[in-house]
């Protein structure tokens, strides 16, 4: 099983070589390729995923067509629709792979499971679950109080490694700037150098 999981763990609860072994086999490893979903809207999300090679990204579809890029999950990071997974309703957002990937799934019957026989793990999930509510609320603020570059100088500072691969049209989406406002940011911070 992945070290990187371990690592992972590690930074927030100590597991001992037997509690990690128990906890490893609640996972089930999956190779995502290029464009392959995840998790499609209108279906249930039935998994946790944790990244641990390569990018994915979740999104949704506005009634106009338009995409908006709602997180990009990248080695070390997780990603689920998780009003989803815990209501167990349908889903309106969409999960898939910006390029190869690779992630270790945990369903809900396991996580369950897990939490029952590895007590330290439920500790783990509810820092992972304050981590990501810090993160929902921060970028909410950013969308609701930045300025456009301000929210592109904390995407670059949040994903660096992504901002010189990501198309720019995804980056914009993200941002919920267009292409052309995304253009123009670089072009005046690059002058400002």
């Amino acid at each position: 099983m992945s070290e990187l999981l371990r690592k992972h763990i590690d930074k927030r609860v100590r597991l001992t070589g037997e509690e990690f072994r128990m906890c490893s086999g609640f996972f089930v490893p999956k190779r995502v390729k290029k464009r392959q979903f995840l998790l499609q809207e209108g279906d249930v999300c039935k998994q946790l995923a944790f990244v641990t090679a390569g990018c994915l990204r979740e999104y949704s579809i506005d009634h106009k067509g338009e995409e908006h890029i709602i997180q990009f999950a990248v080695e070390d990071w997780w990603i689920s629709d998780l009003n989803s997974f815990l209501t167990g309703t349908a889903s309106t957002h969409n999960i898939d792979a910006l390029e190869n990937s690779e992630v270790l799934l945990l369903d809900k019957a396991a996580r369950d499971k897990m939490l029952e026989t590895i007590p330290k793990m439920e500790r783990f999930f509810r820092i992972i679950l304050e981590n990501n509510y810090i993160a929902t609320h921060r970028r909410i603020n950013e969308a609701l109080s930045a300025t456009a570059e301000e929210r592109y100088l904390a995407f670059l500072k949040t994903y660096p490694v992504q901002a010189e691969k990501l198309p720019q049209n995804q980056i914009a989406s993200f941002l919920g700037i267009t292409p052309q406002s995304l253009s123009r940011i670089r072009k005046e911070m690059s002058r400002k150098r």
